[in-house]
C-alpha cells in the first residue's frame, strides 16, 4: 500500500515524515530528495536538462541549482518542462523502491506537488498536513529567509488547502507537536489494522 503525505509550504511536512519514520514497518520516500539526487546520477535527466537548459546547467559534474531556478522561478513554461523531465524518472524509480520494499505494511510517500502533478493517482491514501496560513508563511520565513511576497507567490503556485483536503483520507494538523505525533500514532494504527 502506497500512502501519499502532501501539504502546502510550511505545513510542516518534514516534521510529520519524522514521526512516521519512528515505525520499523514502513518505508519512506522523499520525492524531492530523490529527484534532487537522480538530477546528479541519471544519465538520462542530464541529458535532457543540458539538451533543455544549456551546458552551464551542470558545473563540474554538479547541478547548478542556483542557474536552473533563475529560469523556472518564474516561468511556468519552463518549470513545466523541468517537471517533465524529471517526473518520469523519479516516478520510475519510486515504483521500483515500491517493490523493493514490498515486505514492510506500507510506503509512506512524501511530495509537496502530490496532486499537482498527478502523483496521487497511483497512492492507496493520502494525507494533508495543515496549518493556519499565518503560521506556514511565518515558518517559512524564518527557515529560508524568504520575504512575506516570495512565500505568498510560492503558495500561489500550490493547489489551495481546501482543494488538497478535499481529496485526502485523512488530515494532520500541524501546529501543537503533542497532537500531531497523537494524529500520527492514529493515522498509522489505523493503516496498519487495515493490512493485517
Amino acid at each position: 500500500m502506497v500512502v501519499g503525505l502532501t501539504g502546502g509550504i510550511g505545513s510542516g511536512k518534514s516534521t510529520i515524515v519524522k514521526m512516521f519514520s519512528e515505525f520499523e514497518n514502513i518505508a519512506i520516500y522523499i520525492a524531492d530528495d530523490e529527484a534532487k539526487k537522480l538530477m546528479v546520477t541519471s544519465p538520462k535527466i542530464k541529458t535532457q536538462l543540458i539538451t533543455e537548459f544549456g551546458e552551464q546547467v551542470y558545473i563540474n559534474n554538479k547541478l547548478n541549482r542556483a542557474y536552473l531556478a533563475s529560469i523556472v522561478f518564474n516561468n511556468k513554461e519552463k518549470l513545466a518542462i523541468l517537471n517533465a523531465i524529471v517526473h518520469p524518472v523519479v516516478n520510475e524509480h519510486l515504483q521500483n523502491f515500491i517493490k523493493e520494499n514490498s515486505n514492510k505494511n506500507y510506503i509512506l510517500y512524501e511530495n509537496a506537488i502530490l496532486f499537482e502533478n498527478g502523483s496521487d493517482s497511483f497512492c492507496d491514501k493520502i494525507i494533508t498536513v495543515t496549518a493556519p496560513i499565518n503560521v506556514r508563511i511565518n515558518r517559512v520565513i524564518k527557515r529560508d529567509n524568504s520575504t512575506i511576497e516570495e512565500v505568498k507567490n510560492r503558495i500561489k503556485n500550490q493547489w489551495s488547502e481546501t482543494k488538497k483536503n478535499l481529496q485526502s483520507n485523512y488530515l494532520i494538523e500541524n501546529i501543537s507537536l503533542t497532537k500531531s505525533k497523537e494524529q500520527v500514532l492514529k493515522i498509522h494504527n489505523y493503516l496498519t489494522i487495515i493490512i493485517s
